[in-house]
């Protein structure tokens, strides 16, 4: 009698530490599924934030892109077939903004068709440029363009310096240069840009051509240059007529 009752106050121990333990268990399941609901929540934030900030002007995607070129075309002052510049007009609809920079920059320095709109102005702050007005930049040298890129290239004493020197150069003068080809590529957060440009002096009937390749990199909404490869310029004697 003794060992049954023994062994039922075993089996009622076991059964009581058994539901314990089911409790406990549920509890700790409950309280792990919390925390779990709470991490997944905290961590969909995260990257749904990380998403926002690296989605739209920012975001670089990878790509080669011509971007000018040149073509003969008739111009009708001269009635003759003219040397012109052409620029990809499909890629420019839909241009980042650090690319834009980029070109801008770049444009800056070489002449790409400018001329006066109507007369020149006094503080020549009226020059019309190619590139810089597909690129929604404004005037060569205005305040538009130069607040753009000083903002783009605010960590970069260096170009800031140089923008300071904006150069007013129009087509026709004495001395002068053009491109003659710009290439664009885009790999993760770097651009780099190429081109090839040619350059005149009417005065001593000499020209020289040469080219650049340029490597950018975009850091938050900031952009650094790389690296800066310039060839030699070539030079060379033109012919030029009496008239």
């Amino acid at each position: 009698m003794k060992k049954i009752f023994s062994i039922s106050i075993v089996l009622v121990l076991l059964l009581a530490f058994t539901i314990q333990s089911c409790t406990q268990n549920n509890q700790q399941g409950k309280t792990n599924e919390t925390l779990s609901d709470s991490t997944d929540a905290v961590s969909k934030d995260t990257i749904g934030g990380t998403a926002d900030k690296n989605s739209g002007k920012l975001q670089l995607s990878d790509k080669k892109v011509k971007f000018l070129w040149r073509e003969k075309k008739y111009n009708e002052e001269v009635k003759a077939d003219v040397s012109s510049i052409v620029l990809n007009e499909d890629y420019i609809r839909t241009i980042s903004d650090p690319e834009r920079a980029v070109l801008g920059l770049v444009a800056t320095f070489v002449g790409n068709e400018c001329a006066w709109d109507g007369e020149a102005k006094e503080d020549r702050s009226n020059l019309k440029c190619k590139v810089l007005w597909a690129l929604d930049l404004g005037y060569q040298c205005s305040s538009k363009q130069m607040d753009f890129l000083r903002q783009w290239f605010r960590a970069e004493p260096k170009i800031l310096e140089e923008l300071k020197n904006c150069p007013t150069t129009p087509d026709g003068a004495t001395i002068q240069d053009t491109f003659d080809e710009i290439n664009l590529e885009v790999k993760g957060n770097q651009i780099l840009v190429s081109f090839k440009a040619n350059g005149i002096n009417l005065r001593d009937a000499t020209s020289w051509n040469w080219t650049e390749d340029h490597t950018y990199e975009l850091r938050g909404d900031e952009l650094f240059l790389i690296n800066k490869n310039v060839s030699e310029k070539k030079q060379s004697k033109i012919s030029v007529g009496e008239n």
